[in-house]
Parts: structure tokens; C-alpha cells; sequence
């Protein structure tokens, strides 16, 4: 990657509008009940987008303003902005997933402390495309703190794998529900209800189903025959199967 590339890449994560004259830079919201918010961030085009949960952690109302790094960094205590800037722009330029624990100050509430994920996605030819992760809330899951250092890093690497499980599982779950939706053309929403009603009458995890779709969709194991019978049930007459 050129260093053209690289500081274009690394200034694009803290560009965003500035808050105009007489606006609050960060408009109150109501206490996160949230756990966990998802994020994606296009390297290419400087774009953010955060689920509703990611702003209710970040104690922004939902879609108050179009998402940006700067939006991110202004709920970060600034005492952790540095650390938070640090690993996104790293992610950027090396392509390293990273993991950061930081505070989450909110306008008229106590603080949260918050852990940010993040997966780069990369092209084919090398180089990040964009970040895709989770800010998950675990200010009120938290155990008591370790007595000694081992114990603090074995609570930590099993804190991460957790994560890192969640990301796996959800992107599973979009996957199938995109292709659910171009199966029976219908919404996100619906296709994501099927999934739950599969999983319930199946006795299956939503994401070990949506595991099976995918690997059939992909020409691998056929669908289970429980499986298969919901969804033939489902789907539209004439439509194709997974």
C-alpha cells in the first residue's frame, strides 16, 4: 500500500461534519440498554454505518446524525481517544484486527465502560476494504476484577474469544438472511423471523441454522430434512430452493 494510499485511508476515519452554531456536538440520549452494536466502516468511500444499538451505547438518540469517526471519538472519554483512534487507524493501514476497552462518557449519566471489535475486511491484491465489528456494553456483566495478572489476561483472551464468536455467529446470520430474502423476496425483517421460527420448531441455534443454509446454498450438505420442509413450506410457489 502506498503512503499516498495509507494517510488518505488513516484521514478519512476522522473526517465528519462539525457541529453547527448553538448545536450540541452530542445530543442527549437516554441510558444505553443496549449490550451489543454493530458497525461497518467503508475505507474506500470514508462511510459509516451503526446499528441502533451502537448509537443507544454511544448515548446518541438513533440516527441523529449520519455516523462518523468523529461522532465515535466524541463519546469516548477523552482520557481513551487516543487508544480508540490509535487501534482504528492501525486496523486501516496493517489490516490487524484489533480489541480496546474504553469509557463511554455519557451527556447526563454515569460512565460505561465499553469494548470496541474490530475485523478488517481486505481486497484480493492486499490492502484493508473496510472495518466491520462490534461495541459491546459490558458495564454491568462484568465480574469482579482478577486478584493477579494471569487471571486478568485468562478473563481477557476468554472476553475476546466470546467476541469474536458473537461477530462470527451474526455475520452468519446476515449471510443467511440475504439469502432468505432473495429466496422468498421479502424483507429483512421477515427473513430474520424465519430464521427464529426454524430455530424454535428445529430445537436448533439460529446460527446453526443459518449455517446449514448457507453451506446448501453453497452446494455443500443438503438442508436437514426439518429444515428443508419449513422452507418449502415458506417459500413462494415457483421459487427456487436452497
Amino acid at each position: 500500500m502506498s503512503n499516498t494510499s495509507t494517510v488518505r485511508r488513516t484521514a478519512s476515519l476522522s473526517r465528519g461534519p462539525a457541529p453547527g452554531p448553538g448545536r450540541s456536538a452530542r445530543p442527549a440520549a437516554p441510558p444505553s440498554t443496549a449490550a451489543a452494536g454493530r458497525y461497518r466502516y467503508d475505507v474506500t468511500t470514508g462511510r459509516w454505518w451503526w446499528s441502533p444499538e451502537t448509537y443507544a451505547i454511544l448515548g446518541l438518540p438513533p440516527a441523529s446524525t449520519p455516523p462518523t469517526a468523529d461522532l465515535l471519538l466524541q463519546a469516548v472519554h477523552r482520557d481513551d481517544r487516543p487508544r480508540v483512534r490509535q487501534a482504528l487507524a492501525d486496523s486501516c493501514t496493517t489490516g490487524a484486527p484489533f480489541v480496546v476497552e474504553h469509557r463511554v462518557a455519557h451527556p447526563d449519566g454515569p460512565l460505561r465502560t465499553v469494548v470496541l471489535v474490530g475485523e478488517p475486511e481486505t481486497a484480493p491484491g492486499g490492502g484493508t476494504t473496510a472495518l466491520c465489528g462490534m461495541l459491546v456494553d459490558v458495564t454491568d456483566g462484568r465480574p469482579a476484577e482478577p486478584a493477579t495478572p494471569d487471571e486478568q489476561v485468562r478473563v481477557l483472551e476468554t472476553e475476546v474469544e466470546q467476541l469474536r464468536q458473537a461477530m462470527s455467529s451474526r455475520a452468519a446470520i446476515e449471510q443467511a438472511k440475504g439469502i432468505l430474502m432473495l429466496l422468498m423476496g421479502c424483507g429483512d425483517q421477515v427473513a430474520f423471523d424465519l430464521l427464529a421460527h426454524i430455530s424454535s420448531h428445529t430445537h436448533r441455534k439460529v446460527r446453526d441454522v443459518a449455517g446449514a443454509i448457507i453451506t446448501s446454498a453453497s452446494g455443500g450438505n443438503p438442508l436437514p430434512d426439518d429444515v428443508r420442509a419449513i422452507l418449502h413450506d415458506a417459500c413462494p410457489p415457483g421459487s427456487p430452493h436452497v
